[in-house]
């Protein structure tokens, strides 16, 4: 293997430059996945990574910086238009992902020249560009998904159909939305999928046109089919890190529990959110385990995620739900049994807000 000293003077200047454009973009993939997104395991990955390739071999990094020079770089002064425009964290992962893997496949090509030192092992830089091409897919993911559940911190309309008894569900969604609920779940255990499409379809218009999250309850083939913007299980339908894998890096996927450790294992498996009931009797599902705030509180203290609370709630208990640890109450009686769906909504929400600190009485 040939020494740094035999490594001509224009591959140095082409190795040095690649990595510290791998340095940099690296840290910045890192910090966003440690301060941005709290994920231990993508900062993790990201450090390891980054440590690996950039370790030190005094001798080499020497004869890498004495080559340098970045007066004399023709390309320093070179602006591409619409490079200093304002970026979308999403896109900023994207070009600094990118950024890795073409400094990353250039370095592999560099090593195999002659005279590349020891250190320069081109199969490193090939296994980390590849193992960069799923962590940028996972940062993309959790990034997309994050902006989604953001809206799980109101309340949260189950457009159920046995408790519509008739009645449209775009009608019924179009004044709960008017209401500010934030979110729109359909459910449906009884219709049809290929009816249920067509209603699916018109909901997640209506939740785009508003800017609402649309959800869809149990099937992912309809959540798939009408683009909704996730998925809600229960403990007896797919198992949500199945789920997580079969759908789209940007739809989330919520789990209902009734206990600590399905809670845990929900989030462990992938889920975005959990949904945790029933919080009271409810009519909409007679043989509903009923938990109480003391579960909530439970779950709360053990999992990170956003807790939507569910069974039983109306306006005169939704404050002490939120008190007692939920983001969001989940409700379907309480506005789609009343004259107004839009007044009953409007009063959830008003005392969701103020639990929250977000208005005064």
């Amino acid at each position: 293997m040939a020494s740094p000293e035999a490594m001509p003077q224009e591959i140095r200047r082409v190795i040095d430059a690649n990595l510290n454009r791998t340095r940099e973009g690296l840290r910045v993939l890192e910090d966003i996945s440690r301060l941005v997104l709290n994920s231990a395991i993508l900062s993790q990955k990201l450090k390891t990574m980054r440590h690996e390739l950039l370790k030190g071999e005094p001798a080499l990094d020497i004869k890498l910086i004495s080559a340098r020079d970045s007066e004399g770089d023709v390309g320093a002064e070179t602006v591409v238009p619409g490079q200093d425009n304002e970026k979308e964290l999403a896109l900023v992962v994207v070009a600094n992902a990118s950024r890795v893997q073409e400094s990353l496949r250039t370095l592999e090509e560099m090593s195999k020249t002659p005279g590349a030192a020891p250190r320069l092992d081109p199969e490193r830089f090939q296994k980390a560009r590849f193992a960069l091409y799923t962590i940028e897919r996972e940062l993309l993911s959790s990034l997309t998904r994050r902006e989604k559940t953001q809206y799980l911190s109101g309340l949260h309309a189950i457009i159920d159909t046995q408790a519509l008894k008739g009645r449209s569900h775009i009608e019924a969604a179009r004044q709960v939305i008017s209401g500010g609920a934030k979110t729109i779940q359909l459910r449906d255990k009884f219709s049809s999928k290929r009816n249920l499409l067509s209603v699916a379809r018109q909901l997640k218009k209506l939740c785009a046109e508003h800017e609402v999250l649309f959800i869809i309850n149990d099937y992912l083939d309809l959540a798939l089919a009408a683009d909704a913007d996730g998925l809600h299980l229960g403990q007896e339908d797919l198992p949500v890190k199945l789920a997580r894998r079969l759908l789209p890096i940007d739809k989330i996927v919520g789990c209902s529990v009734t206990t600590v450790a399905q809670a845990t294992a929900a989030e462990a498996d992938g889920a975005d959110y959990i949904a945790v009931g029933s919080m009271y009797p409810t009519p909409s599902k007679e043989k509903a385990i009923i938990v109480g705030l003391d579960r909530l509180r439970e779950v709360r203290q053990v999992v990170s995620l956003p807790l939507v609370a569910i069974g039983g709630i109306t306006s005169d208990n939704a404050a002490a739900v939120i008190a007692a640890g939920a983001d969001s109450v989940a409700v379907i009686g309480a506005v789609l049994n009343a004259e107004s769906p839009e007044e009953a909504a409007r009063r959830i929400v008003n005392e969701i807000e103020v639990a929250h600190g977000e208005t005064d009485r």
